[in-house]
């Protein structure tokens, strides 16, 4: 059966404990190899070479680094104990959000998996959460979440997409949750536009991207709404979803955010973001 390599940055809060149950459950069908990291923030001017040792241009102190290095270090040994030692983990320095995307990439790893404490307000439209920036950035899939799924049972996604140009896309995730869990997929296009017309040519662009996709088990739908993040949010309250899936173009900012950056700062529900091609 193919595996999972599983990413979950922790700053070892709840909301990683969060991740750590999210991937529990997925490796309930599907082998999971399981990797913790915590990103100490520091300056680019502080580095850390192959043996751990600490080197600074003298703006931070060297003792308070390697203060705070050794505490991340037990923390994530703890891990082991409190996980098993099956699992790895991994600590470094720099930028929370570069180091994620570039060690996620560099590493192959099939997916990220955060939790999150979502994001509202003037912090969104300043900053956003780490969870988005991240969803903005990285070309490993996302998938993201705010409260506990341990609970949770597999057997409904919901892709939303706009089907205007079928093509192939990256879903490989994807096609790995359909064949473990046996999931049904909803494919999903929130459109203005209802008209018997519209929808009949909708639809028929759904069967072509199904086709592409190597989809067979799903249902079709048109919902109309304002946009698409109060879209999937009224979908879903008529038809409960266990996951959505979404995709990004990356370009998410202060002057334009992306449907799937709101849908991850805003929806308690998991969602998977992955970059769409171009």
């Amino acid at each position: 059966m193919e595996s999972l390599k599983v990413l979950i940055p922790t700053d070892f809060s709840v909301q990683a404990e969060y991740a750590y149950l999210m991937v529990k459950k997925l490796e309930e069908k599907i082998p999971v190899e399981i990797h913790f990291m915590h990103v100490l923030g520091v300056p680019d001017t502080v580095t850390m070479d192959k043996n751990g040792n600490i080197q600074t241009c003298g703006e931070i102190s060297v003792d308070y680094v390697v203060s705070q290095k050794t505490i991340a270090e037990r923390k994530l040994n703890n891990l082991k104990t409190l996980y098993g030692s099956d699992i790895q983990s991994h600590l470094e320095l720099g930028k929370l959000t570069d180091k994620i995307v570039s060690y996620a990439q560099n590493q192959k790893f099939d997916l990220i998996v955060m939790g999150t404490k979502g994001s509202w307000g003037l912090k969104e439209k300043l900053s956003g959460s780490e969870t988005q920036m991240i969803a903005r950035q990285s070309t490993v899939p996302l998938l993201s979440l705010m409260c506990d799924r341990s609970d949770l049972i597999i057997e409904n996604i919901l892709l939303v997409h706009d089907f205007s140009n079928p093509k192939n896309e990256n879903l490989a995730l994807l096609h790995k949750l359909i064949k473990a869990f046996n999931t049904k997929v909803h494919l999903l296009q929130i459109s203005k536009d209802t008209s018997e017309t519209n929808n009949t040519s909708v639809f028929a662009k759904m069967d072509e991207f199904a086709i592409a996709n190597s989809i067979s088990n799903f249902e079709k739908h048109v919902l109309n709404d304002s946009d698409v993040e109060n879209g999937v949010i009224h979908f879903n309250q008529m038809q409960e979803m266990d996951i959505i899936c979404i995709g990004t173009h990356g370009k998410g900012g202060l002057f334009h955010q992306s449907a799937t950056e709101k849908l991850v700062n805003h929806l308690f529900k998991p969602i998977i973001s992955y970059h769409l091609k171009n």
